[in-house]
């Protein structure tokens, strides 16, 4: 019996791990938040339980200790879980929580990474958020914090010269870059927004830091900030396949 927390990358069904795919197929159960996508679903066992624990922002929805709680109920009654997660389950995704609280209870836990949309969005959008001789490396936050953690550094991070990688910024894109002005940063730095990143409806924005969050920045977005997100040439990217299960 075990637990498995998967993740299914940034949306595109064609970057979900063999591991991922495989394991969906094997699956008794399949625990999914929000931002999986039916095609990728779609690639579950039809006999798998299903239950949907998204969280959308404004709306009540499961508490991580109820998601906990159902995780090792189900893991301490059937062979194969799968916990299903945008991106990286341990990118944000509280996946390290979940972990310790089954193994807790005696239930088994396995780890399949996932391409997280830190890397996938700017990808996406032609952005290499390194690049030798504009920045030596790269910083990703969330602007979607927990009340009780230490507040991140925006004067820090506005000074280190990094490419700054925002997760969870939708709503407070504008407070990011009005920390990241008066820490320091340029108005002027370039800034890429990445919405619904490698999926068909992607849309990119570029611009710079002061008029990030003037007009609303839809949500899931990327943002990435600092001199390496320029607008580039479109990304050939071959066309998203749909799952059998899915396919008309």
């Amino acid at each position: 019996m075990t637990v498995h927390l998967v993740g299914a990358g940034p949306g595109d069904l064609e970057l979900l791990t063999l591991r991922a795919a495989r394991l969906l197929a094997e699956a008794d159960a399949v625990v999914f938040d929000r931002l999986v996508g039916p095609d990728i679903l779609g690639l579950a066992a039809p006999s798998a339980e299903r239950y949907d624990v998204g969280k959308t922002p404004g709306s009540p929805g499961p508490s991580q200790e109820q998601i906990n709680d159902l995780l090792c109920s189900l893991g301490q009654r059937l062979d194969t879980v799968v916990r299903l997660k945008g991106g990286d389950p341990f990118m944000f995704g509280r996946g390290i929580e979940e972990q310790r609280a089954c193994e807790s209870v005696g239930v088994a836990v396995a780890v399949v990474p996932g391409i997280s949309s830190s890397i996938a969005g700017p990808a996406s959008a032609g952005v290499s958020i390194t690049e030798r001789g504009v920045s030596s490396g790269a910083c990703i936050v969330t602007a979607h914090q927990d009340p009780g953690s230490d507040a991140i550094d925006w004067s820090a991070l506005a000074q280190s010269g990094l490419t700054i990688t925002v997760l969870m910024g939708a709503k407070r894109a504008r407070l990011v870059a009005d920390a990241l002005i008066a820490g320091g940063r340029s108005a002027k730095t370039p800034v890429a927004v990445i919405t619904n990143a490698t999926r068909p409806d992607e849309q990119q924005r570029f611009g710079t830091l002061d008029t990030l969050g003037i007009e609303p920045v839809p949500s899931p977005s990327v943002l990435v900030i600092g001199d390496v997100a320029t607008e580039r040439p479109p990304v050939l990217r071959r066309p998203a396949k749909k799952s059998p299960a899915t396919t008309s």
